[in-house]
């Protein structure tokens, strides 16, 4: 597992955050820069890899058996959240753990407590990885892209762990809803693929939120305030008016649990010429963004109303799609990820992740793509961290799947 580790905290250490906003695709250069090192690392296995004019890394490990069967994939993503900084990243190893909560050193205040992570009792013993307390850690999802990697080094050292065709995609942007913008599924021409980007140990994701995002542009009339009277039109103003109007106790993310969706207003920015606030809409049937959408709109004429000479619009952009419906028409996928994790011992946990992956995206495209666990634990916080011994099994996990392929196509 050293290896393994060293490639992580090697990756991690890379600025990958994405830019919400950026015209530019990939969003942020360290994702270029991390899917170059990626490649060289790909080539000096022996591998046919390359990144692309998109900074999209795909790679080919051609089938070591004697009959065909078909080609599978392994998806990453290279960005990191940008709800957290990812810049000057100094993970912190914590060998044999003793059980006890970590403050972390960066910052005392912030404080990794068993209390809060109940998950951490059963990892007495283990490696932890976790941030100094001031950036995010980025196993979300450079875990993923870890075990990817190191799954690939073993079954080039060892020619006879069995595998059929495998596809290697390591994609930019999954953060801000653009991971597989650029992804050619034909080029794939695989049955089907696997996310490695889930929580934890033994799960596998079979179904997330459908996602719209919506921006609501509120526009003012900026005067200096000397001179304001009956001519200022305040649109921080009427963004309080509709902020305010949204509902609080319900719909609302910090009061949502299990298959409950939300509107999530997350970012606002500007003056009082323009503000702009950024909302998530996400739930597990579809229909029911059409319901959120519609209360946006109702929000904003009754700010309009409220404040006559303001202009306010909503545009409600599509994210992705529940992956329920599209993993239902290949059941091999999920069946084999379960056979999998059974053959390295462990029982698998079908479960509902609220949040996306690019497994939903490639999903709705038809490349069936269900979600593994990588031990990720508090992504996109400073309180983010990993467990090495999760990550191991999910590169042991990797293998069997490469096998239960190989063997029943």
């Amino acid at each position: 597992m050293s290896r393994l580790l060293e490639r992580f905290l090697r990756y991690v250490q890379v600025d990958t955050t994405a830019c919400e906003g950026a015209e530019a695709y990939p969003s942020s250069p360290g994702q270029l820069e991390l899917g170059r090192m990626l490649v060289e690392e790909l080539r000096g296995m022996g591998l046919a890899a390359e990144q692309d004019a998109h900074g999209l890394v795909l790679a080919t490990l051609p089938s070591n058996g004697g009959r065909q069967v078909p080609a599978i994939a392994f998806n990453a993503h290279l960005d990191t959240s940008p709800e957290t900084t990812g810049a000057g990243v100094k993970p912190q190893v914590w060998r044999a753990y003793n059980g006890q909560d970590l403050v972390l050193p960066g910052d005392p205040s912030k404080v990794l407590r068993v209390a809060e992570n109940p998950e951490l009792a059963s990892l007495r013993g283990c490696t932890l990885i976790t941030t100094d307390g001031t950036t995010l850690l980025g196993a979300d999802d450079k875990a993923g892209v870890a075990v990817i990697m190191e799954a690939a080094e073993r079954l080039c050292e060892t020619p006879t762990l069995p595998h059929g065709p495998l596809r290697l995609l390591f994609t930019c942007d999954e953060e801000i809803g653009r991971g597989v913008d650029f992804v050619d599924i034909s080029r794939l021409d695989a049955a089907a693929c696997y996310t490695l980007d889930g929580h934890a140990a033994d799960e596998i994701d079979v179904e997330t939120f459908s996602a719209d995002l919506a921006v609501v542009t509120i526009r003012g009339v900026n005067i200096h305030p000397s001179i304001a009277k009956g001519r200022m039109v305040n649109a921080v103003r009427a963004a309080a008016d509709f902020l305010a109007r949204l509902p609080r106790t319900r719909l609302a993310p910090e009061h949502a649990e299990g298959r409950e969706g939300f509107l999530h207003p997350y970012a606002i920015h500007g003056g009082v010429a323009e503000v702009v606030l950024r909302i998530l809409l996400r739930d597990f049937e579809t229909p029911a963004l059409s319901e959120y959408a519609a209360l946006l709109e109702s929000a904003a004429r009754a700010t309009q109303v409220a404040f006559p000479d303001c202009r306010t619009s909503v545009d409600i952009r599509p994210q992705y799609r529940n992956m329920r419906e599209g993993l239902a028409r290949e059941p091999r996928a999920v069946a084999y990820a379960e056979e999998a994790m059974r053959r390295v011992g462990r029982t698998p946990k079908l479960t509902v992740v609220r949040g996306g992956t690019d497994g939903s995206r490639l999903t709705e495209l038809g490349l069936p793509t269900p979600n593994l666990s990588t031990g990720e634990h508090n992504p996109h916080s400073v309180l983010e961290w990993t467990c090495l011994e999760e990550m191991e099994l999910a590169v042991r996990v990797v293998l069997a799947l490469c096998a239960v392929w190989a063997e029943r196509g």
